[in-house]
């Protein structure tokens, strides 16, 4: 496994990071928690230092079941892994099938609630990487920063971050207490946050791209019959997932598959490289279940291309024609 550092802070993690959102939320009924144990303890002796959770990844009967996962089964790695998860965010009807409306909340009260609640469901006693869930309009960065520079300063948590971050935001609260790294949506699909980069190089700040694989997509697992539980799953009410978008995506399919046969890749390998190239301050965290993807994604990070061939890729992306993909649950103010 390949190591990067996250921007300037001297946070350092696998270059390819693991999401463990899917192990308990979003993507079907929860995995066995005793398989996932394995998954864990298998990624940790791959070389894998880097997992990311969040308080709200769960089911409505145990809504914070992910960090509770990952707390048992990473209770024995813990000196040796990166622990990130999240506050902010509430589900406005988590009762309700497919993806649901998010409602911020980033008082300080409701941080120190949550940040009490994280660290004993993690059994841990810091949190490596903290990020603000979603940013809450309500409250000004430089309180949230200010509160974060708190809990660093207590040892509580060690680093900061902001998920879905704006420009805007991300100065105002990075002059209080400087930020390690953005987490923001990032693929082959969505690449409407890259206009962010030039100011995450100014920073130092580095950048965690989560849906690295348009919520799997790009892996080249699913087609235009492939279906899932609209009670359980995002992904059946994901445009990129429709039966039409499919044919809408050829092209796209087309570049990715030609990439891999020339790198003697898989289509994910290639689209996790892809942006690894870019900058060596991007960390993509895709999620699986399953052993071999976990071996497929780290294998990502052994490819390496050259400025003009990530270039190219981008003219490419840029000038064909594409499906939508999901943005993201809707955040109510």
């Amino acid at each position: 496994m390949y190591y990067r550092t996250l921007g300037l802070s001297g946070l350092r993690v696998s270059a390819v990071g693991l999401d463990c959102m899917g192990m308990s939320h979003a993507y079907g009924a929860p995995a066995d928690k005793g398989e996932m144990t394995e998954l864990l303890a298998d990624a940790v002796e791959m070389g894998y230092t880097f997992f990311d959770t969040a308080e709200m990844y769960g089911t409505p009967d145990r809504p914070h079941d992910n960090e509770e996962l990952l707390g048992e089964a990473l209770r024995r790695f813990r000196d040796r892994i990166v622990i990130a998860t999240k506050f902010g965010i509430s589900f406005e009807c988590p009762e309700a099938g497919g993806t649901h409306a998010v409602i911020p909340d980033s008082r300080p009260a409701t941080i120190r609630r949550a940040v009490e609640g994280s660290l004993r469901r993690l059994r841990t006693d810091r949190i490596d990487l903290y990020y603000q869930h979603r940013i809450d309009p309500k409250v000004a960065p430089e309180e949230v920063a200010g509160v974060m520079a708190d809990l660093i300063r207590e040892g509580k948590i060690l680093h900061w971050g902001i998920s879905e971050a704006t420009e805007e935001y991300l100065r105002r609260a990075h002059a209080v207490c400087p930020v390690t790294a953005v987490q923001n949506r990032y693929s082959m699909m969505a690449r409407w946050h890259e206009a962010l980069f030039p100011v995450l190089e100014e920073l130092g700040v580095g950048f965690v791209a989560f849906s690295p694989l348009a919520n799997g997509l790009l892996t080249d697992c699913y087609t235009a019959d492939s279906t899932f539980d609209p009670a359980t799953d995002y992904r059946a009410s994901m445009p990129q997932f429709r039966r039409e978008s499919f044919e809408r995506n050829r092209t796209l399919f087309e570049l990715v598959e030609g990439l891999a046969e020339e790198h003697r890749a898989t289509p994910s390998q290639i689209a996790l490289a892809w942006m690894m190239n870019k900058r060596p301050w991007i960390v993509p965290i895709p999620g699986t279940r399953h052993l071999c993807r976990l071996k497929e994604n780290i294998g990502a990070a052994d490819i390496r291309l050259t400025a003009g061939q990530v270039q190219a890729v981008d003219d490419a992306l840029a000038a064909m024609p594409m499906s939508e993909v999901f943005g993201g649950s809707p955040v109510k103010g």
